[in-house]
């Protein structure tokens, strides 16, 4: 098994695996049960370094290495098919892992992003903003959402989690989108309408970067709609006839 995937629900006759990248300070866990909600489709978790099970780890400083190195991850520990889904950060990272993946011979069947900017539009300042000191960061994560106010407060949270998140808002300020051919394979964005970083101009610009199908959603909720309601009805809708094609990759289980 790789470090760097986690399946809590493995299915090894699944027709497709959705490879799933957490937020900034997220972690494999909050895709844990994901793999109940989707039938016939096998959901891994990556589990960046520097946190969780791999706290004794270095965390990831460039979006690219980490990319390239999740590529490699999913080459060697998954078979079949395979689509991505990332959120906010993750949604970067996934972009550039499809690529990497592209670069294989292995481009994914699917991506889907959510709550991020196009990566070729003039970056926002949240990660900027948030990662001059603690107290910006913690004003901007209750303007996003999702956290719930009292664990802001404390001091495990302020000692634990809060440098991971630092250095994860410092990854996405320092990232820098390279032009390159588009994608081949669907591509799918996701935004909450009030989401107050990402519009749905911002998630309607994912558009060139693909040469397949392209499509934008705009859901319920604000950045972390999908804490509450996960968008499960979509991804079974755009993969409902995902899989039933050969896969150009060859991939092994470890």
């Amino acid at each position: 098994m790789t470090p760097w995937l986690a399946c809590p629900d493995p299915r090894p006759r699944a027709r497709l695996r959705l490879v799933c990248f957490p937020h900034a300070g997220g972690s494999a866990a909050f895709f844990h049960r994901w793999g109940r909600a989707l039938p016939d489709i096998e959901v891994h978790a990556v589990r960046y370094p520097g946190r969780a099970d791999r706290s004794a780890e270095p965390p990831a400083t460039d979006v690219l290495q980490l990319a390239h190195d999740t590529a490699q991850a999913v080459l060697a520990g998954v078979d079949g098919p395979v689509a991505l889904f990332g959120h906010s950060l993750g949604a970067t990272v996934a972009f550039e892992t499809a690529r990497a993946l592209r670069a294989e011979g292995a481009e994914p069947v699917h991506l889907f992003v959510s709550g991020s900017r196009a990566p070729h539009l003039p970056p926002s300042d949240l990660a900027h903003r948030a990662a001059r000191d603690d107290a910006g960061i913690l004003a901007t994560l209750r303007e996003l959402g999702g956290t719930d106010d009292r664990l802001l407060n404390t001091p495990l949270f302020r000692d634990v989690v809060l440098p991971t998140i630092r250095g994860d808002f410092h990854l996405a300020d320092t990232y820098r989108h390279h032009p390159a051919a588009p994608l081949s394979c669907p591509l799918t964005a996701l935004v909450g309408d009030t989401d107050p970083e990402v519009s749905a101009a911002d998630c309607a610009a994912w558009s060139p970067l693909t040469r397949g199908p392209f499509t934008h959603q705009v859901l319920p909720g604000d950045h972390f709609y999908l804490a509450a309601e996960p968008p499960f009805p979509v991804l079974l809708d755009r993969l409902s006839t995902t899989g039933a094609e050969p896969w150009a990759h060859d991939g092994c289980r470890r």
